[in-house]
């Protein structure tokens, strides 16, 4: 049975350290192993292994990927220390990196659910307000306890973003994700999709762009989490720079959401809304950004300790996975200096270690 020994400074939380914790069969414990040899040590700053919490592993540019790319897609996340991943949606069935041990675990939210020609295509079912439900009851019983809706995107008829649903139809929808266990989340970019998810008991927007002041203490008080995925949202201007020829309204709408981005996060962080880190890895972005994201909440104005645990402590917590603890599976990465006070460290993990092993680098 190998036994790891780990020390330093184990931020079991944002302000509970401690010096040393022992790895013995790919379990953490905080007692010293009498009887067995310890096999390896590593000292530095520990954390729980970074959490994604959008991420699309399964998926490029142009729809489903086979496995060999989904594997690296995993593998680049992995050594980037992200080690737990919510796969915001993929047309690609993976449910077989659950069987790698060498792999990131992985939360699936199934596949994309969209209006007919409302999304990029190969990604989503396309689908009427009529068949929402039934998806949506067959996505939650797919994945791992969410659902992923498309909750706007450019209508070429307005020539803007507008909503995809009616209400009814997410009402009784997200209703019957809830009766399955699962929560529901969407892609967001504009306002006015916003009210009518929020009425509808939303668990999550992804982006959340076009929170507005009026919407931000309803999102707190029902606790209405955003992910806002500013790595992702700095490729807006470059989006409406190639539409503003066809659909002048949606570049500036575009231009402007990329122009309030810092501000609308910032103003959703001082009014308690649940935020979390999230990359939109996959599609048109790489993999392994996640501490790039965290560097753009704390440019949004977050603190660096409360922007580190929207990537670890309270990411995990909202998943209902395991942090640093007795008995927990060891997922932690090493880095050589204090993350909450640097999150720069983050780009450059000194060891990465998942169910117990050290990975290579």
């Amino acid at each position: 049975m190998t036994v790891l020994h780990v020390k330093g400074r184990v931020l079991v939380g944002p302000d509970e350290v401690r010096d040393e914790m022992w790895i013995v069969g790919g379990r953490i414990t905080f007692d010293r192993p009498t009887s067995l040899a310890v096999d390896a040590t590593l000292e530095g700053w520990v954390l729980p292994g970074l959490v994604d919490a959008h991420c699309h592993v399964g998926i490029d540019e142009h729809g489903a990927v086979d496995a060999a790319t989904s594997e690296r897609q995993a593998q680049t996340d992995r050594d980037a220390g992200a080690l737990l991943l919510r796969d915001a949606g993929s047309a690609a069935d993976t449910r077989w990196v659950d069987g790698r041990e060498d792999l990131p675990r992985l939360i699936r939210a199934g596949r994309h659910l969209a209006r007919p020609k409302r999304y990029i295509r190969n990604y989503a079912h396309e689908i009427e307000p009529g068949d929402l439900t039934a998806f949506v009851i067959r996505e939650a019983r797919r994945g791992d306890g969410w659902v992923k809706l498309v909750g706007d995107w450019i209508d070429r008829d307005t020539g803007d973003l507008s909503p995809l649903w009616p209400l009814d139809a997410l009402k009784e929808a997200i209703a019957a994700a809830h009766a399955e266990g699962a929560r529901v989340t969407a892609h967001c970019f504009a306002e006015n999709s916003l009210p009518d998810l929020v009425e509808a008991g939303i668990d999550c927007i992804e982006h959340a762009t076009g929170l507005t002041e009026d919407l931000i203490p309803l999102f707190a008080e029902r606790g209405v989490a955003i992910v806002p995925t500013l790595v992702n949202i700095a490729t807006f201007p470059g989006i409406a720079d190639r539409a503003a020829g066809k659909f002048p309204t949606y570049a500036a709408h575009m231009r402007a959401l990329h122009a309030n981005r810092y501000a609308t996060v910032r103003a959703a962080y001082d009014a308690g809304i649940p935020i979390f880190v999230g990359t939109d890895a996959g599609g048109s972005l790489p993999h392994g950004l996640v501490a790039d994201e965290v560097a753009e909440l704390v440019a949004a104005g977050i603190p660096p300790a409360d922007a580190l645990s929207a990537a670890c402590w309270s990411a995990r917590t909202w998943l209902g996975r395991d942090a640093i603890a007795e008995g927990a599976s060891a997922d932690v990465v090493v880095y050589a200096a204090d993350p909450r006070t640097d999150v720069a460290v983050l780009a450059d993990p000194r060891a990465v270690v998942l169910r117990g092993k050290v990975m290579p680098r």
